[in-house]
């Protein structure tokens, strides 16, 4: 029976996948719970074990139900989990290299490289387009107002994990219009294309927080700019009140809009075992830790311990196992390794 959460205070909306995971060691994971909106999630618990956080995603009815309840054991509100009456094909095909984790659209020539034999599973998977067919359409899995349950309009935060544009770009107004005062995104590398770079401004006007990826970024002023404090202030000037640059291994960058601020962050030197999932558990931990310090800089190390636990093992709740007190240590040592410029 699935634990009774509280009703939650802050919302993860994204996506669930069932993985199935070749790992460096050319080892399968086979039909694993995954996805972005979990991995936020998982981030946000590492620090946060009072206030279960919800989760807002539409699965097909095929979707495991022992999996969503093994969720709200783990200490995640599943009631915005909408279920559709049809199956929907989740799969993912992660593919890990030495220093990243590709989800692939077809796994065939990847394999074949390998010498590997594709997994049952994963049969009629490579003709499979994850992608909406253009930047205005949206996946069936794409969350509509409606399907917001009413105990999650209390929620007073969200994080807009990785979706479609149309979500991305009616999702922040229809929450501001509920009452939610913070909300962060991580936009999709879908969209992420020099081509549509005038459609940004509408995506990140109001927000908390804009998260995106290093090389996403790069993509997107491409023949305009190289220079990424120069990029972040030109993103805070439409109103975004954060812009934090995920740069892997190599950390994070903060710029903080009103006062022009800026940090560079080096991320905590864990033994790297896991790279699905660490962009989405550092979300999740920095809202934990903005929620719980108001301060920006104090939220990306928050993010950045988050996701260093989530590197080490495999599967999204291996950072729940830490040892106690061992996310508070390494929050303590990456403390000074924080550099204003």
């Amino acid at each position: 029976m699935a634990q009774q959460n509280p009703i939650p205070r802050d919302v993860f909306v994204g996506e669930f996948r069932r993985e199935y995971y070749l790992t460096a060691n050319e080892e399968w994971i086979l039909d694993a719970p995954g996805g972005n909106a979990l991995y936020a999630a998982v981030g946000f618990l590492v620090w946060e074990k009072e206030h279960a956080p919800g989760i807002l995603t539409r699965v097909g009815e095929d979707f495991p139900q022992t999996w969503l309840e093994d969720f709200s054991n783990h200490g995640i509100d599943v009631n915005g989990v909408a279920v559709l009456p049809r199956a929907v094909d989740l799969r993912a095909c992660v593919i890990q290299q030495k220093n990243s984790a590709d989800l692939v659209g077809n796994p065939i020539p990847h394999l074949s490289r390998l010498g590997l034999a594709l997994p049952p599973g994963l049969i009629g998977y490579q003709a499979l387009d994850q992608r909406p067919k253009n930047r205005r359409s949206a996946k069936i899995t794409a969350i509509h107002g409606s399907d917001i349950p009413t105990s999650y309009l209390a929620a007073t935060a969200a994080h807009l994990c990785p979706l479609d544009y149309q979500s991305h770009n009616l999702l922040p107004a229809l929450l501001r219009q509920q009452g939610f005062s913070t909300i962060t995104l991580d936009p999709s590398p879908y969209y992420m294309d020099s081509t549509y770079i005038g459609d940004i401004p509408a995506l990140i006007t109001g927000l908390t927080a804009f998260l995106p990826e290093e090389g996403d970024l790069l993509n997107l002023y491409k023949g305009k700019s190289a220079d990424l404090w120069e990029i972040a202030a030109d993103l805070g000037r439409f109103g975004c009140e954060l812009v934090i640059i995920k740069r892997g291994a190599a950390g994070q960058y903060l710029y903080e809009t009103a006062t022009g601020r800026k940090w560079e962050i080096t991320a905590y030197p864990a033994r790297a075992q896991n790279f699905g999932g660490i962009g989405s558990a550092f979300c999740g931990g920095f809202l934990a830790g903005f929620r719980r310090t108001f301060d920006p800089l104090q939220a990306v190390l928050y993010g950045s311990v988050a996701a260093s636990l989530v590197i080490e093992g495999s599967g999204p709740f291996f950072a729940l196992q830490a040892l106690p007190g061992l996310a508070e240590a390494r929050l303590e040592y990456i403390q000074g390794a924080v550099r204003e410029i």
